[in-house]
């Protein structure tokens, strides 16, 4: 869920947003809070520690970032992918668990993290 931290009702949306995923999303889906456009300090009304700590009464992780600048955007991703990567593993492993949702299976592709995609060039947002 992503706010930005030049907007204080964007900000202040974010609980009844976490409401809505509460009330309509599967029960174990992956949640994270990202304040955006960090780059703009001067019009920011919306510290870190604000958004921080409402993460914290949500129990969901906090990061910071900037669409513009790429700041902590591949974070992000990178987050949200190892925590549903985790989870899959965990749904996996329980037993009587279905072999259609395990990695690999019925034609998908096993993801590795560990690589880079190359011959990409870095670029801004709408390059």
């Amino acid at each position: 869920m992503v706010y930005d931290t030049t907007e204080r009702e964007s900000f202040k949306n974010a609980t009844n947003w976490m409401n809505e995923i509460n009330r309509y999303a599967s029960e174990n889906v992956n949640r994270l809070l990202v304040g955006n456009k960090c780059d703009m300090e001067p019009k920011k009304v919306v510290s870190y520690d604000e958004g921080k700590e409402l993460a914290d009464q949500m129990g969901i992780k906090f990061l910071e970032t900037s669409a513009k600048s790429s700041h902590n955007v591949e974070q992000a991703f990178t987050l949200m992918a190892s925590e549903i990567k985790a989870r899959v593993a965990t749904n996996s492993a329980k037993p009587g668990a279905s072999t259609a949702s395990k990695p690999g299976a019925a034609g998908g592709k096993r993801l590795d993290a560990t690589k880079s995609v190359k011959g990409k060039e870095a670029k801004g947002c709408c390059a």
